[in-house]
């Protein structure tokens, strides 16, 4: 009887590790996934800047705009879809160069939609204007990230944007 107790508690024991051991795994892979998939998205957004400075401001939105995406920009309501398309086409980006540097990011658990935030430079003739955005994005079934919801505010005035 007492080998059927230890027995049973040994099984029991056994179980509980081997239960700890698939959840701590699949926990494990999952943080992986996802640090893989924050990176992309990083990645993503500092490709897109690059993008903008060496074809402009528009062609790099064009590129990077998902179908449904969504501008909001001072005094208008949010551009949704085809309506942002056609507002970043009656863009004249010939006077300025428009980059920017995330400074950081999150993604859901599921690996398909996060966020950025940083700081952007608008480089004209003779003045540097800064501000702030926040780019939210979604990887389309192709497996490419593309942004959904584009904002941002002007005015950094002497602060550190590393803050």
């Amino acid at each position: 009887m007492q080998n059927l107790k230890m027995r049973k508690v040994f099984l029991q024991g056994l179980f509980f590790t081997l239960i700890l051991i698939v959840t701590t795994s699949c926990n494990n892979g999952n943080n992986h996934n996802s640090n893989h998939d924050k990176q992309a998205m990083i990645d993503t957004e500092i490709a897109f800047s690059n993008f903008s400075k060496k074809y402009g401001m528009k062609k790099a939105f064009i590129e990077y705009i998902d179908e449904d995406g969504v501008l909001l920009r001072p005094n208008h309501l949010p551009i949704v879809g085809a309506d942002a398309i056609d507002f970043l086409t009656q863009v004249n980006d010939s006077t300025y160069s428009l980059t920017w540097k995330p400074l950081t990011g999150s993604i859901a658990s599921s690996g398909d939609l996060g966020y950025t935030y940083g700081i952007y430079t608008v480089q004209l003739k003779d003045t540097t204007l800064k501000g702030t955005y926040v780019s939210i994005w979604k990887k389309n079934p192709e497996g490419k990230w593309k942004f959904v919801l584009d904002a941002g505010n002007e005015g950094i005035k002497n602060q550190n944007p590393e803050q």
